[in-house]
């Protein structure tokens, strides 16, 4: 509540018959109505992180609502974030207007290359536009440059399994005892610790400005939802830019004559993993690869 209270409420079953194509019709971060301990009614969302379902394709799943910012954290090692993932977060946070800071994690593990493959990645995605920070939650190098980043702000918190979202929670907010797990031997992968999602309050932030995190169980991979393939060029930055310049105005940078696009891949203005992390969700491939798994 707006007081700093909490309540327990139920869902009037209702809302499942409003045309919500959603299996949480209902999301961290919603503003809502409630009367006798019932939620009566959803506010307009002002935006939205969503994906498709675990198990229903046809159905959405909202990660949060009305979030100011997400902050993405990945990992070059133990475990790895795909390119393709970091890609697919973003133009889905393009699409819903949430505007997206990188952290990178886990630097107090990089070998000599590793670092410089991850400072390659941040300079990468810094001249598209998106800023970036390296940070070592462990050690707590870059949480407290971090702070000013969360004030007055609802920040979605998102990442694979295992790139240290509870332990960053943990350092700012103490309070908070996420718990925490070790990285699996055998396959380099994330033991889930957050099973669902939850808003947190910042220490020390006044209740009518408070600074909140949500936390959102670790995801192997983030699938396109309701994404129209005329509209994707718009939610790849650069790719946007460039394709002002094709001859056809319905290109879709794939084969066409005159494409500005192709032409700034293979002048190396764009980068090549962009590129295909762009093709794989026009052509909506490798969807399995990318859904949730709690």
């Amino acid at each position: 509540m707006d007081d700093g209270l909490t309540a327990d409420c139920k869902i009037k079953g209702n809302f499942r018959l409003r045309g919500i194509r959603s299996t949480n019709p209902i999301a961290v971060g919603d503003r809502v109505e409630v009367k006798d301990g019932f939620i009566i009614e959803i506010e307009d969302r002002r935006n939205y992180i969503i994906r498709k379902s675990i198990n229903l394709s046809k159905q959405s799943h909202i990660l949060a609502a009305n979030v100011d910012q997400a902050l993405l954290v990945v990992t070059v090692s133990k475990p790895e974030t795909s390119t393709t993932f970091i890609d697919r977060f973003l133009a889905s946070a393009e699409a819903y207007r949430v505007p997206v800071i990188l952290i990178f994690n886990k630097t107090d593990l990089l070998s000599d290359d590793e670092l410089h493959y991850q400072q390659m990645m941040i300079q990468l995605y810094e001249t598209i536009g998106y800023e970036c920070r390296a940070i070592s939650a462990e050690r707590g190098d870059g949480i407290e440059e971090l702070r000013p980043l969360l004030e007055g702000k609802i920040t979605l918190l998102s990442g694979n399994s295992g790139v240290g979202k509870s332990t960053i929670i943990n350092r700012l907010v103490p309070t908070a005892n996420q718990r925490v797990a070790d990285i699996s031997d055998a396959h380099q992968t994330g033991m889930h610790t957050t099973t669902f999602s939850e808003m947190i309050p910042v220490d020390g932030s006044p209740v009518d400005t408070r600074s909140w995190l949500i936390d959102t169980p670790g995801i192997k991979g983030f699938g396109t939802f309701d994404m129209e393939r005329e509209e994707l060029t718009s939610y790849f930055k650069e790719i946007f830019e460039f394709s002002k310049q094709c001859r056809f105005s319905d290109c879709t940078h794939t084969h066409e004559p005159g494409c500005a696009v192709l032409k700034a891949v293979e002048d190396h203005y764009i980068a090549q993993s962009r590129y295909q992390s762009y093709l794989s969700m026009l052509e909506d491939k490798d969807e399995n690869k990318y859904r949730e798994a709690y």
